[in-house]
């Protein structure tokens, strides 16, 4: 009887080795689905089937503008609109919005909700804080490059409009939130309407008329610890340039929509953007569906470190 323990133990333990548990792994979404997706035939529906084709655990949305309920319970999410409490949740004035397949904790409310709020989420039972996020686009160029300015005055000029304003008004929530990082992860994202300094390089000069400039927008993330997931991914702007911001027949190639993080405990795994014209074709999983925003997508999927 000790021998058919002793084996029985031994044989556990060896189905427990060469059967390890599988990393505990969670996906982000960030998408602004332009007026809700409703400037097209069937826009919301194509919203769904978008997100359906994605699958991911959590998004982060923004131009929400009363389609989130709707969105949500046809695709089985919990949903956290991103306004005061009590809000209806189909109220088409609210920007921002928070989906979860894994069960919400507090809210995070903030000061200006129109363009950051947040949610506590329990992914695979750890606490996590997700921040939505929309800022200004003003001001905005095309090109940036071909405003015959300087690297200064293209930093000067960035600061002269909205957006500038909006990055130092919510700058000490997200120092706040980023502050915890270490025991509590922090993923904030959605559409920050500006190029990143990381495709503003040194290798990337050439395209940019010589000029390497680092834009205050991303750089103040990075500056207080928060790391941009695709382009930790994939450091090579020029092979992956990652491109969520199109306009036909125009130069306006720019990856404006983002997800970043900060934390030990979690790692991005995998990342990946998706890019369409407004009312063009978007393939996802070799199926084709009408895009009903005028932004691509960005989604990152992260990994639980032991």
């Amino acid at each position: 009887m000790r021998q058919i323990f002793i084996l029985i133990f031994f044989s556990s333990l060896f189905i427990g080795f060469v059967n390890p548990e599988p990393p505990k792994t969670f996906k982000v979404m960030a998408w602004n689905i332009f007026h809700g997706g409703n400037d097209i035939e069937n826009g919301q529906e194509n919203v769904i089937e978008i997100i359906r084709e994605i699958n991911p655990d959590i998004i982060l949305m923004v131009e929400t503008y009363g389609s989130g309920k709707k969105i949500a319970e046809s695709l089985g999410y919990n949903f956290h609109l991103i306004a005061k409490e009590g809000t209806v949740l189909d109220d088409k004035r609210i920007n921002l919005s928070i989906y979860s397949k894994f069960p919400f904790g507090e809210r995070i409310d903030t000061e200006n909700s129109f363009y950051l709020g947040g949610r506590e989420i329990y992914v695979h039972g750890a606490k996590m804080n997700f921040f939505s996020n929309w800022f200004h686009y003003e001001p905005w160029s095309d090109a940036p490059e071909n405003l015959e300015k300087s690297v200064n005055e293209l930093l000067a000029w960035e600061q002269t409009g909205a957006k500038y304003r909006m990055i130092n008004k919510m700058l000490p929530v997200i120092k706040k939130y980023a502050a915890q990082s270490d025991s509590i992860p922090m993923v904030f994202g959605g559409d920050m309407n500006t190029p990143s300094h990381l495709d503003w390089g040194e290798e990337t000069k050439e395209q940019h008329n010589g000029l390497v400039v680092p834009w205050y927008g991303t750089k103040v993330l990075e500056d207080i610890g928060l790391v941009d997931s695709y382009r930790e991914m994939y450091p090579n702007p020029i092979t992956h340039p990652g491109i969520t911001w199109d306009w036909p027949e125009k130069v306006d190639e720019h990856r404006i929509d983002y997800i970043f993080y900060k934390s030990p405990s979690i790692t991005p795994i995998e990342s990946t953007t998706y890019k369409s014209f407004f009312n063009e074709r978007l393939t996802i999983n070799n199926k084709t569906i009408i895009n009903p925003s005028d932004h691509g997508i960005v989604v990152t999927t992260f990994q639980l470190n032991d």
